[in-house]
């Protein structure tokens, strides 16, 4: 359940690359707030911009203009140093793929964040044996990707972003690779992950994955169309009265 304390604070923020000599423009004037312990979906058709939201959020890209607040903190005045150590600190990713490497044991592909934050020896491997098995992953510690299921390769993705004991979890379609039964466990794990007091911001297209979301953000053409708290009742809007929830 979201509580008082604000998190992110985004202010007619904008996003515009340059492709040859034309400007696209991403995202056009964005203004959004994200508390602790919310469960926000995002949707849109493809060039909505959700992705390129979902970038800026994470400190994956910076803002053209506008303001982005984190626990107050402007971050358009941060180093890349200081961004590159918020984003650790704040920030967990899950993608569609899952961008393990090959041959490298679950336990390794866990601990690699905490080495980029100084992290090493046996506090390293405790914390990545600790967020497997917050993933359901203990019997699976020295598997390797080859050795593992889709589910259990993103299990091992989640429990990644979770070892730095992040304040959010950002998602981007995290069930699109997967078939629909491995999906909802997935998607029943980072339901679980919410329900224990993680922030989660989710990419999705699907409206029946957007459901589970306590709000529901909509996009199109890099501006919020729709910011609705009652995530179930908006999709049930966008899908026609033939939906059924579920």
């Amino acid at each position: 359940m979201a509580s008082d304390a604000l998190l992110i604070e985004l202010e007619k923020v904008t996003r515009v690359y340059r492709m040859g000599d034309v400007q696209v423009h991403a995202l056009r004037g964005v203004s959004l707030m994200v508390r602790q312990g919310e469960y926000i979906a995002i949707m849109g058709a493809s060039g909505s911009g959700k992705s390129t939201l979902m970038n800026v959020i994470g400190l994956l890209d910076r803002p053209t203009s506008g303001s982005y607040r984190i626990r107050g903190t402007e971050v358009s005045q941060l180093s890349r140093g200081k961004l590159a150590d918020l984003r650790n600190r704040e920030f967990g990713f899950v993608f569609q793929q899952f961008n393990l490497l090959p041959r490298i044991s679950a336990r390794r592909q866990v601990e690699l964040p905490l080495l980029y934050a100084g992290v090493t020896g046996r506090r390293s491997r405790e914390m990545a044996e600790a967020a497997l098995a917050r993933v359901g992953l203990a019997d699976r510690l020295h598997h390797s990707p080859e050795e593992m299921s889709g589910g259990e390769q993103q299990r091992v993705a989640i429990a990644r972003a979770l070892v730095n004991h992040p304040s959010v979890l950002l998602a981007d379609e995290p069930t699109g690779a997967l078939d629909s039964k491995t999906g909802s466990e997935i998607l029943g794990l980072i339901d679980d992950l919410h329900a224990k007091g993680l922030t989660v911001v989710m990419v999705t297209h699907d409206p029946r994955v957007a459901q589970r979301a306590q709000r529901l953000i909509v996009l199109s053409d890099g501006q919020v169309i729709s910011d609705e708290e009652n995530g179930r009742k908006a999709v049930k809007w966008i899908l026609g009265d033939a939906h059924e929830d579920r």
